[in-house]
C-alpha cells in the first residue's frame, strides 16, 4: 500500500509501505474512506515536535472493514467505520468511567495516512454506522473521529451548560468544532478568539455570538469587557500554547471551568494563581469513543456539519501539500482522498 512517511521537519512523503496485517485476535483492517492532516500534526512538520527516525503519520480515519481479528464480532468485513484516534477495549475501568482514552490497553494511531490501516482494540473503538453513508457525509463522520470529538470533549470539559457564556481560545478546526460543541450544549453567549476573517466566518456561521480578535491579555481584556468584567462560565482551551492556556484560565470567571484540549507545548500553571481563581481546570486526550455514538448521529441526521472544517482537499499522495497549506495557514484543515 502506499502512505505518508515523515523523514525530518518539514519532509513528509507519499511511500510504498507493508500491507497491514491482523497482528492480533482483537485487531482489525480497513480500507480508509478518507483521511486528513490534524493540527497536531504540525508539531514535527515544524520540528516542535522531535523525528528521530522516519515513521507514517496520520490518526484519523473513517472507511470499511477489510478483515477483523478472531475476537472481533462488533464489526464486520464491509462495514463502514469510525473510530478514535485513541483506541481502547471499552471495557477496563476508565472505560466505563468514560475516559476511554486513558485505557489500561490504549493505543494511540498514527498511521492513518494511508490507504490501509490496522486498528489495534477494533471490538471497543470501532463503531459502524446502520448503512454505507453518501459521500457527502464521510468529512463530518471524519471530523468526529478527532476534531469534533476534542471539541465536544473541551466544552463537556468546561462544563457549559443551557444559558451560559462560553468562550473559545483558538480557530483551528477543534476550536470550531467547539463552537459547535458549545451551540449543541446550550451555551446563549459563544465567544470565539480568531483573528483570521475565513475562520471568522466559519464560526459565526457554526454558533459564535461574538468575535475576540485580540490575544493574550488584550485577548483577555476584551473578555472582561464583553462579560461585565467577570470573565466567561466556562473556557474551551484548543491550542495547547502557554499563551493560550494562559488566556484561558484569565477569561474565566471565579468558579468557572476551562476545558484544555489543545496539546500542551512548553505549558507551565502557576499552582498558587490557579487556587487563588476558584477557576477548575479539565483537559487531556479527548475520549472521543464516548461520544461516537451520539456525535455519528447528530452528523447524519444533519443536525450539525463539522466537514466543513475541511476546506481543502486533496489526493492521499498529494498528502506533503496539505502540510503545507495548513503550516501556512492557506487552508483550515486538509482532507485526503486515497
Amino acid at each position: 500500500m502506499r502512505g505518508a512517511v515523515i523523514h525530518a521537519p518539514g519532509d513528509v512523503r507519499f511511500e510504498t509501505l507493508d500491507d497491514p496485517k491482523i497482528l492480533e485476535p482483537t485487531d482489525a483492517v480497513i480500507r480508509t474512506a478518507v483521511t486528513c492532516v490534524c493540527g497536531s500534526d504540525l508539531w514535527p512538520w515544524r520540528g516542535l515536535d522531535a523525528t528521530d527516525a522516519a515513521h507514517p503519520m496520520g490518526h484519523e480515519y473513517v472507511g470499511f472493514v477489510e478483515e477483523v481479528g478472531a475476537e472481533v464480532t462488533a464489526v464486520r468485513p464491509g462495514q463502514f467505520v469510525v473510530g478514535s484516534f485513541a483506541t481502547s477495549d471499552n471495557t477496563c475501568a476508565n472505560c466505563r468511567n468514560g475516559f476511554q482514552s486513558n485505557c489500561v490497553n490504549r493505543e494511540f494511531m498514527s498511521t492513518c495516512q494511508a490507504e490501509y490501516v490496522r486498528i489495534p482494540n477494533a471490538q471497543g473503538t470501532l463503531v459502524a454506522t446502520g448503512e454505507v453513508p453518501g459521500e457527502e457525509y464521510w468529512p463530518g463522520l471524519l471530523a468526529v473521529s478527532d476534531v469534533m470529538g476534542t471539541g465536544w470533549y473541551a466544552a463537556d470539559a468546561a462544563e457549559v451548560r443551557p444559558g451560559s457564556t462560553a468562550v473559545v481560545v483558538g480557530d483551528g478546526a477543534v476550536g470550531l468544532c467547539a463552537v459547535i460543541a458549545a451551540k449543541e450544549m446550550g451555551a446563549e453567549r459563544i465567544i470565539a478568539m480568531s483573528s483570521h476573517e475565513s475562520r471568522r466566518r466559519l464560526a459565526l456561521e457554526f454558533g459564535a455570538t461574538d468575535i475576540v480578535t485580540e490575544r493574550g491579555d488584550d485577548g483577555v481584556a476584551r473578555i472582561k469587557d464583553l462579560t461585565d468584567g467577570i470573565g466567561a462560565d466556562s473556557v474551551l482551551e484548543c491550542v495547547g500554547t502557554a499563551q493560550a492556556v494562559q488566556q484561558a484560565l484569565h477569561s474565566a470567571r471565579p468558579g468557572g471551568n476551562v476545558g484544555f484540549v489543545g496539546v500542551p507545548h512548553e505549558v507551565a500553571i502557576d499552582g498558587q494563581e490557579l487556587f487563588f481563581s476558584h477557576v477548575g481546570l479539565r483537559g487531556g486526550p479527548a475520549p472521543v469513543r464516548r461520544y461516537l455514538p451520539d456525535l455519528i448521529d447528530r452528523v447524519l441526521s444533519g443536525r450539525i456539519d463539522p466537514g466543513k472544517v475541511f476546506d481543502l482537499t486533496l489526493p492521499l499522495e498529494q498528502v506533503a501539500e496539505g502540510y503545507k497549506a495548513m503550516d501556512e495557514r492557506r487552508a483550515i484543515k486538509a482532507l485526503l482522498t486515497p
